[in-house]
């Protein structure tokens, strides 16, 4: 069996820069044995296996998988996946039948896109870890950690992150993986994530509202160049930390840019009545390479 596959670098409008992302086209007879073996044949941060709707109103039900297992919703794997099936099919919208739900995502000129989360976020009542200990598993001082009114915390919607405000971009560009302080940091959270999302206000461009960066070894990402779900999640973080007031909040978001995979992101929300109602993420892709599987 030969399976067509795609590669494409994502947030970015440039060849390799952004988060690398693998789509298998025509995907339906695999197991998930398989897709899990092909995405570690791949072994980039995220591989998408596409296949027919269960809903024909839909464009297609998707997979993705991470070297560590399957997600429910991934940002970056929605958005390129999307872009690549709208320029093959001659398309302006794309539905995803995901795990997490369904999510649309509609195309705009120059091979970008943007999909609206299939889940609200929310802060998750855990027990967190100590500023002293979240700044000793990145190699950080207690100092460099919050904001304003920005402070650590958990949140969810689809997949959850462990959120980490800190202080100036050099705490930021500073911050790294410190082992075996990384696990001690984790095990508060119960096993409910293995990722951090690291942020500061400001960036390189003129307009950039934060600069970020995301690490998750232990499932097989030291680091992302760009997460598409965990800058939808900020938007339940921005909520309580700025007090948004109702109507549509726009922020564009840097990640990736310490690890030289610069990645562009589009971050919106609706608030009404002091609540989230919908989060939207945007961006561009690139097309780079093509071939077969051969099973």
């Amino acid at each position: 069996m030969k399976l067509k596959f795609h590669t494409l670098d994502v947030f970015t409008s440039h060849k390799f820069a952004g988060n690398p992302l693998a789509v298998v086209l025509d995907a339906d007879h695999l197991t998930t044995e398989q897709m899990q073996t092909i995405c570690k044949e791949f072994n980039l941060s995220e591989t998408t296996f596409v296949m027919k709707p269960e809903n024909p109103a839909n464009t297609a039900k998707m997979r993705i998988f991470f070297p560590g297992g399957e997600m429910p919703f991934a940002g970056h794997p929605t958005l390129g996946t999307a872009i690549l099936l709208a320029e093959l099919r001659g398309i302006d919208e794309v539905r995803f039948e995901l795990k997490a739900g369904l999510t649309p995502v509609k195309m705009s000129a120059g091979g970008a896109g943007i999909f609206t989360a299939p889940v609200i976020p929310f802060h998750v009542n855990v027990k967190l870890p100590s500023i002293a200990e979240t700044a000793r598993a990145l190699g950080l001082d207690a100092e460099d950690i919050g904001f304003d009114a920005h402070t650590i915390t958990m949140l969810q919607g689809g997949p959850s992150f462990f959120y980490v405000p800190v202080r100036t971009r050099a705490a930021l560009e500073k911050s790294k993986v410190c082992l075996p302080y990384w696990e001690d940091l984790l095990a508060p959270l119960g096993g409910s994530t293995d990722a951090a999302y690291i942020y500061t206000r400001g960036g390189d461009g003129p307009n950039a509202s934060f600069r970020a960066r995301m690490y998750a070894p232990s499932g097989g990402i030291p680091e992302d160049p760009a997460t598409g779900s965990a800058t939808a999640l900020l938007a339940a973080q921005l909520l309580s930390a700025d007090s948004l007031s109702d109507g549509t909040h726009i922020w564009n978001l840097e990640q990736g840019y310490e690890m030289g995979r610069p990645s562009d992101l589009r971050l919106e929300a609706d608030v009404n009545s002091g609540k989230l109602t919908a989060v939207r993420v945007g961006g561009s892709a690139v097309h780079v390479m093509s071939g077969e599987i051969d099973l």
